[in-house]
């Protein structure tokens, strides 16, 4: 790791800590930052990985991040003004538009380095939006979670290319780590979805908060082509939380009764132990609609081995290797899908187990949370190296 300075404190600014890519990647830096000696502070609404946070040695500063109301904006500005003086904070790192914006206006006021992550590819179908989106470019640097996202910046912005630094989201190798996974921990997990120990069909598992754009709907429909042509011999597990998309859930589960796939696919909901819901599944798929500025849902479960059935579009082009590590398979397309699941389930356990040790190799070699942290300590250090000392200092 990188040296950072010795009263070096950080305050990073996100929504919530809910759950997601970003969630984690804000604990995960905030943790490296205090194993480092410095000091860690995260400006959010709170959420269930708050306790995590602390748990690593950060402190949560709560206040309303999450809204996009100018005025309560405004109020979290002041806030964090107030927060990054007490504090004596070295640099502020925004991780979403709306609270980049309360961020910036906060480390202009009080002089302080801002950066900040381009975590997605943003919908811009308006000049205005355009110029939100844009916030997160207003930093000394850009970080961009991979480098289709890193192209994007650039192309939609104008950016320096310079100013943009590609660091895909990192992996905890330690907790995602098949040989730590006790059979209690499967076995607790296996009864908690109702999954018997004998069943041989092929467990496929999609990751990912139940939202349309994740494709939970379209592999369905694929599932349902499977079931018309005769027994599809898989068994498709939606794991994720429905975040009060009660209306989604439902439409999911008539789809699934109307096609007769009661037996065939289940909605587990939310799941807080991944690396036993991978060893669980034979393999993983991230089927988005729209393209993954990076899929962390497509390399958590290559480091766990399993071959990836990902979307042809986004990161996904970079995290997954056609025919070596997984499948890529055309984005919203349920027969594209439903042959791309048969040819997994055909492809027998052997060649799939050859596919999830090579994917296993390459994703930690390139996504583990420490070459993550590193790279992101680095950009820190390049930040405050770069800016012209303080009078009197």
């Amino acid at each position: 790791m990188p040296d950072i300075p010795a009263d070096f404190t950080l305050l990073q600014v996100t929504p919530e800590l809910e759950t997601g890519g970003a969630e984690q990647t804000t604990i995960d830096v905030a943790h490296a930052v205090v194993a480092q000696g410095g000091k860690a502070l995260v400006a959010t609404r709170g959420g269930r990985m708050a306790s995590r946070l602390e748990a690593d040695g950060g402190r949560l500063a709560q206040m309303p991040a999450q809204s996009k109301n100018p005025l309560i904006m405004l109020g979290n500005a002041a806030r964090l003004i107030d927060l990054i003086r007490r504090e004596k904070v070295s640099l502020v790192h925004a991780r979403s538009r709306a609270p980049a914006f309360s961020a910036l206006w906060a480390a202009h006021a009080t002089k302080t380095p801002f950066v900040a992550t381009y975590h997605g590819v943003y919908n811009a179908r308006s000049s205005l939006k355009r110029w939100y989106n844009a916030v997160m470019t207003k930093g000394t640097l850009v970080i961009a979670n991979s480098e289709y996202t890193r192209a994007h910046v650039i192309a939609e912005h104008g950016v320096d290319p310079d100013r943009v630094v590609a660091i895909p989201r990192g992996v905890d190798l330690t907790r995602f780590e098949p040989g730590l996974v006790s059979r209690d921990r499967l076995a607790a997990l296996r009864s908690a979805w109702g999954l018997a120990a004998d069943d041989r069909r092929l467990k496929v598992l999609l990751a990912g908060r139940l939202t349309r754009w994740k494709g939970q709907a379209m592999v369905i429909e694929a599932m349902a082509r499977l079931k018309a042509a005769g027994d599809p011999k898989i068994l498709l597990l939606l794991v994720g939380d429905d975040q009060g998309r009660k209306a989604y859930r439902a439409e999911l589960e008539a789809q699934i009764a109307a096609a007769g796939l009661q037996d065939d696919v289940r909605i587990v909901g939310h799941c807080d132990d991944m690396p036993a819901a991978y060893l669980l599944a034979d393999v993983a798929i991230a089927p988005s609609l729209e393209p993954e500025a990076f899929g962390r849902t497509a390399v958590e479960p290559q480091v766990m081995g399993l071959p990836v059935l990902a979307s042809d579009h986004g990161a996904a082009r970079e995290t997954v290797v056609p025919g070596e590590t997984g499948w890529l398979v055309k984005p919203g397309d349920p027969g594209a899908w439903a042959v791309a699941l048969a040819e997994a389930r055909d492809a027998g356990a052997s060649r799939r187990q050859i596919m999830g040790q090579s994917a296993r190799t390459r994703a930690r070699q390139l996504y583990s949370v420490d070459a993550m942290c590193e790279a992101t300590l680095k950009v820190y250090a390049r930040i405050l190296n770069a800016r012209p000392p303080e009078p009197g200092r």
